[in-house]
């Protein structure tokens, strides 16, 4: 990948200056971020904001693993002082989810940018919502500085959420993987919204629906701990449904979502059946692994390796599908859903894939192909509601502003 300064693609980050100064003149901004709001010259939105001519910095709001990325998945944590700017940081993964009117109380406006994935269960997309929903109620404008959509955005993936399964990491009816920028993802939600809020996108220059993040010239850092590369995104939204079992994942390993396995899992066995399926654009390979921390921590798993070897053709939601039949066909006794974490509440496999279907139906094989074709027809009529939102084409370069 190219370093930033010779990056192809302009973030919404990077053309603020002249867009605050024609769009926001003497705000008050607050800033959602974390380490991933940068530009392409490596430098932090937060420090850029504060240099920003007639508008003034006054609140920072956090998401999940925190506004400097210190934090692990899943640790909540409350409000705080940033030790760097000396600026407040009000914490939006801790007691509240959603900002509080007294959160926004002295900004006008709040910005946007962070990197995310493009898929459902991130919960930065959730975070985002729940931001717009405060903004809309405050009379607050929200601006998102539009990013690429890591995996491209010709292609979604996966069924659409169904009403009661709203959670941290699914917060709107949305297809596994959306197809989309964050920053169409917001005018979609916008869209749906009552009220809608003062909804305002910087797009990008540069970019085209065709263009993975290797394509576009920019730095990569890791949106969140357990995402070091291209490889875990591309294989992200199928492997996470184990997020939902009793099986490692691979957190606490340096191939997180590409390492599947269990203490109790034959990692020959299961790749060999996986191979015989003759999934497209994937090879599954045997892998032993110790996790330093989370699942199995410090216990030796046995397990699979996902290996994308054609991207055109993997679909990492349906592989992921069939992994998750087999290992449950070959070791039933042993597996088992990870129960929900307080009374009341649904499995988290449930809020992972937006419905109850996957649990209640995938042991069997007639279950795991119906789940597959009824979130085919999921997509089909998704591809036709995304279509008005979208800000970029398929191959010509930019799009104006939203």
């Amino acid at each position: 990948m190219a370093n930033g300064n010779n990056a192809r693609v302009k973030t919404g980050v990077d053309l603020l200056t002249e867009w605050v100064g024609d769009n926001l003149a003497g705000a008050r901004l607050g800033l959602l971020t974390n380490p991933t709001g940068m530009n392409g010259q490596f430098r932090s939105t937060v420090d850029l904001c504060l240099e920003l001519a007639g508008v003034e910095l006054k609140a920072l709001y956090a998401c999940e693993h925190g506004i400097r990325g210190e934090r692990q998945a899943g640790v909540l944590f409350e409000d705080e002082m940033d030790s760097r700017t000396g600026i407040q940081v009000y914490s939006l993964y801790g007691k509240n989810k959603k900002p509080t009117a007294a959160m926004l109380e002295h900004v006008d406006a709040v910005l946007f940018d962070i990197q995310d994935l493009g898929v459902r269960f991130y919960t930065y997309m959730t975070t985002m919502l729940y931001m717009m929903e405060a903004c809309a109620e405050a009379g607050k404008t929200f601006v998102v500085l539009d990013r690429p959509n890591p995996l491209g955005g010709l292609v979604s993936e996966g069924g659409l959420l169904e009403p009661g399964f709203e959670s941290m990491v699914g917060g709107f009816a949305v297809p596994f993987r959306t197809g989309l920028t964050i920053g169409e993802y917001a005018r979609y939600v916008n869209d749906r919204l009552e009220p809608k809020c003062d909804l305002r996108v910087v797009p990008m220059s540069g970019w085209n629906r065709e263009m993975e993040y290797t394509d576009t010239g920019l730095p990569w850092l890791m949106p969140s701990p357990n995402m070091p590369t291209m490889d875990t995104v591309r294989v992200y939204t199928g492997n996470c449904l184990f997020e939902g079992t009793n099986l490692s994942e691979g957190r606490g390993t340096t191939k997180p979502f590409e390492q599947i396995g269990a203490p109790w899992v034959d990692g020959a066995q299961l790749s060999a059946e996986m191979n015989l399926l003759g999934l497209p654009g994937v090879h599954f390979h045997p892998v032993t692994f110790t996790p330093m921390f989370s699942k199995h921590q410090g216990v030796l798993c046995s397990g699979v390796h996902t290996f994308v070897t054609d991207k055109k053709t993997y679909k990492s939601l349906e592989s992921g599908l069939y992994l998750l039949h087999t290992v449950i066909r070959l070791y039933g006794d042993q597996f088992e859903w990870i129960p929900p974490f307080k009374e009341g509440r649904k499995h988290f496999i449930d809020y992972l894939t937006g419905s109850d279907l996957v649990r209640t139906t995938i042991h069997e094989e007639a279950g795991l192909h119906s789940i597959i074709e009824r979130w085919r027809r999921d997509l089909a009529k998704w591809e036709q509601e995304r279509a008005p939102y979208l800000l970029y084409g398929a191959t010509e370069h930019g799009g104006g502003e939203a």
